[in-house]
């Protein structure tokens, strides 16, 4: 589950970590209200408008702006509040952006050149260790630098079961070149990041910049907060931190509806059951010539209404010319599962205008397929992984 900056932000406070103060506003009178709390609270006269969707790269796309004063805040948020904003990471259409986060200047009048440093912690598949990204080259896109100067990216792998080891701390402080306060100060902001991270059972912490002001703070100025799903039952806080607003909406009805659907890019609509069977099923489409839409899994029970709703999911997407079906019938028997899709085709009616390739494997897979062929509807019916994908370039040439 992605995050919002601000609502990153109240994770890492909550767990010691130093942050851009700011106070989120849904339009431009609340945002300068904000701007009146925060000089205030912190003294600021200055202020950081920043747009917020779930995207990286807002400042190059107009979404972040420097409020001289008091008075550039309502006209600055009246343009972002509203903007299709557009970066390198939203579709080509853009976010449209709903909120905005009124920040305080940290930037010190008379600081010429304020120290950034880039920052992550993640999981390391390929070790299974989580690890600390960072480097000297921060408030850049991490992908640039490693492309032109990967010398300046640095790792710290850290055992899940040890957890941060001190001397970890103070091998980050100084390959970022930090001595003194500044060093010090950099060791417990590593500590908190990563306590954080663990603590919110998140998949990604990402900071960029971290700051090292005049006067030695260290504060995350950025974040970027990806949380995992599968945990948020032991964070109902976190939870209502979700903003269906960001998420793709036939992605939201299918949770809705207890399917998991993930949309792409392709052409042939994927109905499976099983992860394996779905990964194995989008690999069966590109060798067919096709390419898939979706990832669609519905689990162990494929009755008439779940077949149904699962379809007209799918059909939402505009770009769908085919749907393949793909289901082993261990769990549930195949029968049912074709007698569901009878059920649920005849329902449709009319709304169902692109072909359909029904393979279906397992307990009763016979009596399954004789009973998609004779029901007169415009069903492909298949038994073996090839047949299927013979029908698949079949229907798309």
């Amino acid at each position: 589950m992605n995050l919002h900056e601000y609502q990153g932000k109240e994770i890492l406070s909550s767990f010691g970590v130093r942050v851009q103060r700011g106070i989120v506003a849904q339009n431009p009178a609340e945002a300068v209200e904000a701007a009146k709390q925060l000089t205030e609270q912190t003294g600021t006269q200055w202020y950081v408008v920043k747009a917020q969707i779930h995207a990286g790269g807002r400042g190059k796309g107009g979404g972040v702006k420097l409020a001289k004063g008091l008075k550039d805040v309502e006209p600055l948020a009246n343009n972002i509040i509203g903007m299709m904003l557009v970066t390198p990471q939203t579709p080509p259409t853009g976010k449209k952006v709903h909120q905005v986060l009124i920040a305080e200047d940290v930037y010190y009048p008379g600081e010429s050149e304020p120290s950034e440093f880039y920052m992550s912690v993640l999981l390391n598949r390929a070790t299974g260790k989580n690890m600390i990204m960072y480097s000297t080259e921060g408030g850049m896109d991490i992908e640039a630098v490693a492309e032109k100067t990967p010398h300046l990216i640095f790792t710290e792998e850290i055992d899940p079961a040890v957890g941060l080891l001190p001397f970890q701390a103070r091998q980050v402080a100084f390959n970022l070149g930090l001595t003194g306060e500044a060093q010090k100060e950099m060791v417990k902001f590593v500590t908190s990041l990563y306590k954080a991270y663990v603590s919110a059972d998140a998949s990604l912490f990402e900071i960029n910049p971290v700051l090292k002001t005049s006067d030695n703070k260290i504060l995350a100025v950025d974040a970027k907060v990806v949380l995992d799903d599968n945990s948020l039952y032991r964070h109902p806080e976190y939870a209502a931190y979700r903003d269906l607003r960001e998420e793709n909406p036939i992605e939201v009805e299918a949770k809705a509806a207890g399917l998991n659907y993930v949309a792409l890019e392709g052409n042939v609509g994927c109905m499976v059951n099983g992860a394996g069977l779905a990964m194995a099923t989008m690999d069966l489409i590109k060798q067919a010539g096709g390419a898939p839409a979706n990832f669609l899994d519905v689990g162990g029970t494929a009755d008439a209404k779940r077949v149904e709703t699962a379809f007209r999911i799918i059909l939402k997407d505009p770009n769908v010319k085919a749907i393949l079906v793909n289901i082993f019938g261990g769990i549930v028997r195949c029968d049912r599962v074709a007698q569901g899709i009878v059920d649920a085709y005849k329902n449709m009616g009319d709304e169902i205008k692109v072909p359909i390739i029904v393979r279906l494997q397992g307990t009763n897979a016979e009596i399954a397929k004789e009973l998609i062929d004779n029901s007169g509807l415009a069903v492909h019916s298949a038994i073996l992984f090839q047949e299927a994908a013979d029908k698949v370039k079949e229907v798309l040439s």
